[in-house]
């Protein structure tokens, strides 16, 4: 078989993976932005969102925000329906009939697959983050929703030796009750102080803590102090206690890695979360690998059902690949489970179902 034809082969099908893949993202996210702006107009207009604010700085950011989110899931429907379209036209038949072998029937898949993957790879990490920052800003300032922390006995390390505490935190006030800040040297407490309550001063930019009373065993004689006000700069500030998604959709690959490794030196409880968003970075784009086997292997042979029956099956398969991601994260929030494995185990089972469907297909 000559390298030319081959070559042409390879050219058809990484033209149309890579044609339908656009084409169904392009659909889809005309329909989001549908529902989207029917379910959020009221807020819009209560709170006298400029258009152009609409357009530039929310849905500009939106859709390549969206298109990337789902991008795997996006590529996975588009390689059920072109190749069950190439399978009901007789075309993937004729293939092999000419010789090309099923596992050379998959390069090209593998090579558009790869090119959609190093895209989200890219944009999730380096091109979309600060990109988002217009979006979140426009939500937090125009989405009438109010975030509130639930948070419950919350300790902080804010440098080495030093750690904070607080009962609870009030978003909308920058307000965090039960303030206590200790100080070590080695397992030695130097010093405590213990307030009503430490407020965010937003003109000065700086903590200012109530009703306080300080313990000081530093020197040779230990020191007792009280007072009404007092303001300080702490290595903390009120954004730590927001609606933290926000705050890690802004961060590219560099500033994540930092932060992340800032939260851990610091003792913050929520690093998870961080993690999440750093793991999934990598996860989302390999599974266009995984869901790109697996639809070929369904709808490569030619079936009664035809295109319905293969798109049906893809779509049950993409679906529930989403929902095990989901149940599996949250499952490693509430109980504790390794968040690097939740993130990872749907790729691991799917890549399993994949390899099984190979093999099934090619036979």
């Amino acid at each position: 078989m000559s390298t030319k034809f081959l070559k042409r082969i390879d050219t058809y099908i990484i033209k149309r993976y890579l044609g339908t893949f656009f084409l169904s993202i392009a659909l889809i996210i005309s329909i989001s932005i549908i529902f989207d702006v029917s379910e959020k107009i009221d807020d819009w207009i209560t709170n006298h969102a400029p258009l152009k604010a609409i357009l530039f700085d929310y849905f500009l950011n939106f859709i390549p925000y969206f298109a990337n989110l789902f991008s795997a899931l996006f590529n996975f429907i588009a390689v059920i329906f072109f190749t069950s379209k190439m399978a009901a036209n007789s075309e993937i038949i004729a293939m092999m009939a000419s010789g090309v072998s099923y596992k050379r029937l998959m390069r090209p898949f593998m090579i558009a697959s790869g090119i959609i993957a190093l895209m989200s790879w890219i944009l999730g990490n380096f091109i979309i983050p600060p990109a988002n920052l217009s979006r979140v800003n426009f939500i937090n300032t125009y989405d009438t929703k109010d975030y509130v922390n639930s948070d419950k006995n919350i300790h902080r390390q804010l440098e080495s030796g030093v750690f904070v505490y607080m009962k609870s935190y009030n978003v909308k006030g920058d307000v965090g009750y039960k303030f206590t800040i200790e100080k070590f040297e080695g397992r030695e407490l130097k010093s405590k102080l213990i307030a009503d309550y430490i407020k965010w001063d937003r003109e000065k930019k700086k903590w200012v803590i109530h009703n306080y009373y300080i313990r000081d065993t530093s020197g040779p004689v230990e020191k007792i102090s009280t007072g009404m006000q007092i303001d300080t700069t702490l290595r903390m500030t009120p954004a730590e206690f927001g609606q933290q998604n926000s705050r890690q959709e802004t961060m590219d690959y560099w500033q994540l890695q930092q932060y992340i490794k800032d939260l851990k030196l610091r003792g913050v409880d929520n690093v998870s979360s961080y993690e999440k968003e750093e793991y999934q970075r990598t996860a989302g784009p390999i599974s266009t690998f995984i869901l790109t086997i697996i639809g070929v292997s369904l709808s490569s042979r030619k079936t009664r059902g035809g295109i319905g029956l293969h798109l049906g099956l893809g779509l049950l398969l993409g679906f529930s690949y989403i929902m095990f991601m989901q149940v599996s994260t949250i499952f490693a929030f509430k109980a504790g489970f390794n968040i690097l494995l939740a993130v990872w185990l749907p790729n691991i089972i799917y890549a399993g179902i994949a390899l099984v469907l190979y093999n099934r297909a090619a036979k």
